[in-house]
């Protein structure tokens, strides 16, 4: 029989799906699962995203700009202006997602066995899309003791050789909800500089900065115009996940025109999610200050019941919706699944996504897990007291 690639056998399974299964077993059983594994908001979108797609006025599905439509890129740059990022429409591509953009800025950066450096723990996608690009991911690591901030620069020098290409950040951070202050961002461009390497940074979660914390972009800093490439997406800033639209940013032409080419490759980004996330940039202030504080509270109310867990460690974060949190067991792996197949509370359990898929050091985080904090609040309670009462039952 022929056989699948090594490429293909070397894809990792996402920690955050390949519980499904267990989960979809443990619905047939009928329990009620809290799903704090995956960073789906619940969050409504947007009424004049939704209500652009109700009245369009398409006749034929066309295809658009490789680069996406313009006037949408126009009207992106024009909120990216808004937000001390200088850019303009012809500096933006849109993508299926920001997953096609990372893929894409991989593509247009490195060669196959070229490196790029990554804080980890970091979104375990990163680690497919190295692979599928023929990119290593060389990991500084980033502990939970420091609420994972930004290792030290010295850290990032020993680990930089004629391979290394470019550093890559998500700011704020999933998994960690770590935010990098305007000095880290800094020392990470001084030394993409002084290395003549590019700096990727996802920010896919900007608006989501807590405790008047503020987001600084790659994007912003003077002279670093060739070597900076920021990834964005309408999934999590507009609760549109399922529209798949993100965009590739960078004000380096080179960039730009070689991202093109992976562009026209996959012809467009679809029309639709374009008509809704162009509207959807016409959501008001409010909106994202009723997010803002109700994702407060939701990081409030989870951070002080894990707190409260005896043998549970937990990094607070600044931004984002997740946390990374210690647990009193050896394989959060092992106890992810039992919580699915074998435990429940009153008919009820939770379902994490193991942390040690957010590594690619080996046996790095193994008692760790990722929370989302995108469940109401009655419902996170109610999540954490399931937690406190499973780890006392695993235990014993």
């Amino acid at each position: 029989m022929p056989k699948v690639s090594v490429k293909g056998n070397s894809m990792p399974e996402s920690p955050i799906r390949k519980l499904v299964p267990y989960a979809e077993a443990a619905i047939k059983k009928g329990r009620k699962i809290y799903q704090l594994n995956i960073g789906q908001p619940d969050i409504k979108t947007p009424k004049v995203a939704l209500d652009a797609v109700r009245n369009h006025t398409v006749e034929v599905l066309s295809y658009s700009h490789s680069a996406g439509f313009e006037g949408y890129r126009n009207k992106l740059a024009g909120y990216y202006q808004k937000n001390n990022i200088p850019v303009t429409g012809e500096e933006i591509i849109i993508t299926t997602g920001g997953s096609e953009a990372l893929l894409f800025a991989m593509g247009s950066i490195a060669d196959a066995g070229d490196e790029i450096i990554i804080p980890e723990p970091f979104y375990a996608n990163y680690n497919g899309f190295a692979t599928a690009s023929g990119v290593k991911i060389v990991p500084v690591e980033s502990k939970i003791e420091t609420n994972f901030a930004l290792p030290p620069i010295a850290d990032f020098e020993k680990l930089i050789t004629n391979k290394t290409k470019a550093i890559l950040i998500c700011n704020p951070g999933n998994p960690t909800g770590y935010l990098y202050t305007k000095d880290e961002i800094y020392q990470l461009a001084e030394i993409a500089l002084r290395h003549d390497i590019f700096l990727v940074a996802d920010e896919v979660y900007r608006e989501f900065a807590y405790d008047g914390a503020k987001h600084y972009s790659v994007m912003s800093i003077p002279g670093l115009e060739n070597h900076a490439i920021m990834i964005d997406s309408v999934s999590k800033r507009y609760s549109m996940c399922g529209a798949r639209i993100g965009c590739l940013v960078s004000k380096n032409k080179e960039i730009i025109q070689t991202a093109m080419k992976f562009a026209q490759a996959r012809l467009s980004p679809p029309t639709f999610e374009q008509i809704a996330s162009e509207a959807a940039l016409e959501t008001p202030q409010s909106y994202f200050d009723e997010v803002i504080e109700e994702y407060t509270n939701r990081r409030n109310i989870l951070i002080s019941g894990l707190e409260e867990i005896e043998g549970v460690k937990v990094a607070t974060p600044k931004g984002a919706f997740y946390c990374i949190a210690e647990l009193p067991v050896k394989s959060a792996d092992d106890f992810a699944k039992w919580l699915l197949e074998e435990y429940n509370l009153d008919n009820e359990t939770i379902m994490v996504a193991p942390a040690a898929g957010f590594y690619s050091t080996p046996n790095t985080g193994l008692n760790q897990v990722r929370i989302a904090y995108v469940l109401k609040k009655e419902n996170l309670i109610r999540a954490i007291e399931i937690l406190k009462q499973a780890l006392l039952a695993y235990k014993n």
